[in-house]
């Protein structure tokens, strides 16, 4: 039954985003919003995945895209918020409880600060790229306007704020790079 409902949940991603060729199989529960948002090559998720593309927001409209390339592996409980762009290359594992967002509720400044952060518009200060053979470690937050490098190892519960190099492993809150294994 199990098998059969996780069949259904990942056929009905593929025909809703408009992804037919994919092969892709994602485990029930799965929260999907912007089906047609998202393009994506084959990858597999575990239990809990959610894709977001919002393209309103009370009252603000947004264009968002979402890539997924080949051979992505989600872990559990994987979150992933789109109103502006988020690429995920080819060969890239992420592990459980990950965040990944481009945006976030209201600016920090003075302007939203009496806002409810509900109520506050989204905001984006620009995309997340992360490129391939890129390994995220579990409770990861991938935060706006960062490029991970290719071949990139993130270590548990790091906060990636700032662009990381290829090749390189990063680890803490804020991430920090504490070896690039080659130069390039």
């Amino acid at each position: 039954m199990v098998t059969i409902r996780n069949a259904i949940v990942s056929k009905r991603f593929c025909y809703m985003s408009h992804n037919d060729d994919a092969d892709v199989y994602m485990e029930y529960p799965v929260c999907v919003y912007g089906h047609k948002y998202i393009r994506c090559g084959d990858f597999s998720s575990r239990a809990g995945l959610r894709l977001e593309c919002w393209d309103t927001y009370i009252g603000q409209k947004y264009t968002p895209s979402l890539v997924i390339g080949n051979n992505v592996c989600f872990n559990f409980r994987c979150h992933v918020g789109v109103i502006n762009k988020v690429v995920i290359g080819n060969n890239v594992l992420i592990g459980s409880n990950v965040l990944i967002t481009d945006h976030a509720h209201g600016c920090t400044d003075e302007s939203d600060i009496d806002v409810e952060p509900s109520k506050r518009s989204l905001y984006s200060k620009g995309p997340v790229i992360i490129e391939e053979n890129v390994w995220i470690g579990e409770n990861v937050s991938i935060l706006p306007n960062v490029r991970i490098g290719r071949n990139s190892v993130i270590g548990a519960n790091s906060v990636v704020t700032k662009d990381l190099p290829p090749y390189s492993i990063a680890v803490g809150n804020p991430v920090k790079v504490i070896k690039i294994v080659r130069n390039e």
